[in-house]
């Protein structure tokens, strides 16, 4: 009788640290679910204030006096428009730059953009260099394989897809630049440096904003090609593309 009472008293016991174990895990999960929502409302946010920023780079590129008119004129060519509106650059000995940017491409009417898809940009050089600045980039995408290129989750510029600086001047969209490059870069310092070289700077996709902008799971393809993703919230970037790459 005695061994018998020990027996229920031990199994009682270990019936409580089950239970016990059980409670301890809900609030856990719950905790998980609540940290993955307010992640999901940052990254919303985020991306929303990107899409505004990069209105705001485009319209600035399209009025400096320097480059209004070439690029312009190359712009109307292109097949899709990457804007970086920041990419901070640090450098002492080794440099590296990264900035978030979104990517547009064109529909098959005038006019018509698929898009915005969001990525990062990032970069990594060495040299004896010392200092730092910040750049507005915007990458035009000259060819259906620099379109393709920007496509994939992970792009290194010039390495299977040709990279040149944008040209500006007289006789820009003519330039030995503008009709061989897959891609061509434009930039707008704003710190110490001229401006940023984008060969070998990596471009990737940001899953997580696209997953939170357009509310489900969506791919670079489905947003840009498929035009299976939209969201009213890029009217606005839109109009201020239209205003640079539609030829009058």
């Amino acid at each position: 009788m005695r061994y018998r009472i020990a027996w229920v008293r031990c199994a009682w016991g270990m019936l409580m640290c089950l239970l016990a174990l059980a409670g301890c895990a809900k609030p856990s999960a719950e905790t998980a679910s609540a940290k993955a929502t307010l992640d999901a409302e940052r990254d919303r946010v985020e991306a929303r204030q990107l899409v505004d920023r990069a209105r705001l780079a485009l319209e600035s590129f399209a009025t400096d006096p320097r480059l209004s008119d070439q690029f312009r004129e190359v712009t109307q060519s292109a097949k899709g428009v990457f804007v970086a509106p920041e990419v901070l650059r640090g450098a002492l000995v080794v440099g590296a730059s990264g900035g978030n940017g979104l990517f547009m491409t064109r529909g098959a009417k005038p006019g018509e953009w698929r898009g915005p898809a969001f990525y990062t940009l990032a970069d990594l050089s060495w040299g004896l260099q010392a200092g730092g600045d910040s750049s507005e980039v915007v990458l035009l995408a000259m060819t259906d394989r620099g379109v393709t290129a920007l496509l994939s989750n992970n792009v290194k510029l010039g390495a299977g897809v040709g990279v040149a600086a944008g040209p500006v001047g007289a006789g820009a969209a003519g330039s030995t630049a503008a009709l061989s490059a897959d891609i061509l870069s434009y930039s707008r310092a704003k710190g110490l440096y001229a401006g940023i070289s984008l060969d070998g700077a990596v471009v990737a996709t940001r899953d997580a904003w696209n997953r939170a902008y357009y509310g489900q799971e969506v791919t670079p393809t489905d947003i840009l090609v498929k035009g299976s993703a939209r969201d009213a919230g890029a009217a606005k970037l839109i109009e201020a593309l239209n205003k640079i790459a539609v030829a009058k």
